[in-house]
């Protein structure tokens, strides 16, 4: 796989990975050798809502340096399967074990963002319990509704929530127009990027991944996750507490979701963590902000 040139574009970001067969599903996954000796154990990546393992399409090749890294979508998300069906934590979690365990990983990192942070707490319960023998080095958790009696949710989150679980119609009011006017509100009001329609807008390809194969008309499928929070997160949120692998936290404090507030809530929990407040920088910064996500991640993945 070589480094990609120019702006990532959905094709350049498909031509770095290959499709896998895992829990019954065609899932994208990216398994990105080190660059240089491999000094660092491999790291996995967990995207999150609604978008896909692109979100890290920018700075890959230097989270590479000294370490493979492995991303792949979420079922239901960017280039994987789609299916009408229900969705579940556990089920992204099956899919992110049998990855690693096709790709033959006994101990690796954890980078976890949105979702992603509570598939991750899924796979440190497991751990705790025997289910998943994999040895978890260390951890960087970025922003995501962990407490989710914190979330500020979107207008367009609680639209979806209010729905049944069940795909919309192909004619729902849900576009690429509107999809990127959500992504771009959950952004600081002060990150520097490109306009719609530009040729290095990263965030045209992320709304083109959510949209192939119908992904926009399964959000409301998708989304249920947030009711599982709700009803787990003594589960989920618990084992990111307790988990004894260190723990760095990366957070973007203008996020109107994922509320700066969480971080003091996980502190108390875990006071040995480590934590980045990036001050102008919303719910993504591997995207808003990636050279100064990159360094705070960076951080906490080095000894």
């Amino acid at each position: 796989m070589s480094a990609s040139i120019g702006p990532p574009t959905t094709a350049s970001w498909e031509a770095r990975g290959q499709y896998r067969e895992l829990c019954g599903h065609r899932v994208f996954t990216i398994d990105a050798p080190s660059l240089g000796p491999e000094l660092h154990e491999p790291l996995l990546i967990l995207h999150g809502f609604p978008t896909s393992s692109f979100d890290y399409a920018g700075i890959l090749d230097p989270l590479r340096s000294g370490r493979r890294v492995i991303l792949f979508d979420g079922l239901g998300y960017g280039l994987s399967d789609k299916p009408d069906m229900h969705y579940t934590l556990a089920l992204q979690a099956d899919v992110a074990m049998a990855l690693v365990a096709e790709l033959g990983l006994s101990r690796l990192a954890l980078l976890t963002h949105d979702v992603g942070d509570t598939v991750g707490g899924e796979l440190l319960a497991r751990r705790a319990e025997g289910t998943w023998t994999v040895a978890v080095t260390r951890r960087v958790i970025t922003n995501g509704s962990i407490y989710i009696e914190q979330a500020h949710l979107t207008n367009g989150q609680q639209l979806l929530l209010s729905l049944p679980d069940e795909k919309l119609p192909a004619d729902a009011p849900v576009t690429a127009v509107t999809i990127t006017r959500s992504l771009r509100e959950t952004y600081s009001p002060l990150a520097s990027l490109p306009p719609d329609g530009a040729a290095d807008d990263h965030l045209a390809a992320t709304v083109e991944q959510i949209m192939r194969d119908g992904g926009h008309l399964l959000l409301t499928r998708l989304i249920r996750y947030i009711d599982e929070r709700r009803q787990n997160e003594s589960r989920f949120t618990g084992a990111i507490e307790s988990d004894p692998s260190p723990l760095h936290i990366v957070w973007g404090m203008d996020d109107p979701i994922a509320v700066p507030s969480m971080v003091d809530t996980l502190l108390a929990a875990r006071p040995d963590a480590t934590v980045v407040r990036l001050d102008g920088v919303g719910h993504y910064p591997m995207v808003e902000a990636p050279a100064l996500f990159l360094a705070s991640a960076l951080a906490g993945l080095h000894d």
